[in-house]
């Protein structure tokens, strides 16, 4: 990956790094009509696709022409190709957190595996954030997809790039990610996404495998621990806002008593990310 602040836009450098081939460049725009027209959103989804989005972009298209990959398809999904989009937020944008709604409806409309790429500028720095979505075919209805998981990552400062952030680009690359299919490609690119938000909590990115699972059953059980890590600190949260309005020295003790209990969990799952 080049070093950031070589004269380019940060998240140009990181394209660039990614090592996309040409083949692959697609680069056009898509325009909010198309998901006005074709999408179902709700009025929520409008305000935000009307307020919260500055451009979308179908950067690259990865199929079995632009790529030396092989399709994937078996009895609950099928994997004929991937798209990158950049979706860039407007920086008005008051709620960074808006994006998750954004890729869910992009998700539900293009019916493809899709890596989309989110930025946002704010205080004149820009972030990106990564989120990627597991889809299977709704066996009801075989035209249409069932969106399994969406995995997003935190929001990484391009011009403050942290160490586990910089591996986590690196690990990016295509010529490390596994060409046997694309569904294996997809869920290598999961895992990298689900160690960089392990990251997050433990400040090591790392791609180690769980004993002799496999990659997606060793991203499930992170992924899971990472839930229950947010859990966990909801949990601690409402405990906390509870305790500053309690007088009584008994529950006082009480509630802290649980706070504790629940700081020790979140340590244990911390140190087996």
């Amino acid at each position: 990956m080049p070093e950031l602040g070589l004269g380019m836009p940060q998240f140009e450098i990181f394209l660039e790094g990614l090592n996309v081939p040409n083949s692959c460049v697609l680069n056009k725009p898509l325009f909010k009509k198309m998901f006005q027209e074709h999408a179902d959103l709700d009025a929520k989804d409008k305000k935000a696709l009307k307020d919260d989005v500055e451009k979308i972009r179908w950067l690259y298209t990865l199929k079995p022409n632009t790529i030396n990959i092989a399709p994937y398809k078996d009895s609950e999904r099928e994997y004929p190709e991937i798209a990158i989009l950049h979706v860039e937020l407007s920086n008005a944008v008051s709620n960074k957190n808006i994006y998750r709604r954004i890729a869910h409806f992009i998700n539900r409309a293009i019916p493809y595996p899709l890596v989309i790429l989110f930025t946002c500028e704010k205080d004149g720095a820009q972030s990106l954030s990564l989120v990627l979505a597991d889809k299977r075919i709704n066996q009801a209805d075989k035209e249409k997809w069932v969106i399994e998981d969406s995995i997003y990552s935190y929001w990484i400062n391009l011009d403050s790039v942290r160490t586990a952030e910089m591996s986590f680009f690196e690990s990016l690359k295509i010529n490390n990610l596994p060409f046997t299919n694309f569904f294996a490609f997809y869920q290598a690119l999961i895992e990298r996404l689900v160690a960089i938000k392990c990251a997050e909590y433990s400040g090591d990115f790392s791609l180690e495998k769980t004993g002799h699972l496999n990659e997606k059953a060793s991203s499930t059980l992170r992924l899971d621990r990472l839930r229950e890590l947010e859990r966990l600190e909801a949990q601690r949260s409402e405990i906390s806002n509870k305790l500053k309005k309690i007088k009584q020295m008994g529950k006082q003790v009480e509630l802290n008593t649980q706070i504790k209990k629940i700081n020790d969990e979140i340590a244990k799952i911390k140190g087996s990310l």
